[in-house]
């Protein structure tokens, strides 16, 4: 499922236009993304949490030429399904 199916799906369960479930889906992913970037975490009960990990710089090797390169360290963002999620799958 893509953005625009989803946005689809929305409107038809909610009972709304794709107007209105595009700028709810949109909020969601602005305000997840403001809170992982200060640090925080978000969490659904029965959907799932975001959070932000911290990767350490470390080497790696280029698998052309097998000459080592420094990997810079970064910040990742980690999802971990919930309860509800896992089993609807399962």
């Amino acid at each position: 499922m893509n953005k625009s199916e989803l946005i689809d799906a929305m409107a038809a369960d909610a009972g709304i236009s794709k107007a209105a479930a595009k700028a709810a889906l949109e909020s969601l992913v602005g305000s997840v993304g403001k809170t992982l970037k200060g640090g925080g975490r978000v969490s659904l009960v029965g959907f799932g949490s975001w959070s932000v990990s911290k990767r350490a710089a470390r080497e790696g090797r280029n698998p052309q030429t097998g000459a080592t390169i420094k990997i810079a360290a970064k910040n990742v963002v980690k999802f971990k399904a919930g309860a509800e999620l896992s089993g609807s799958v399962n």
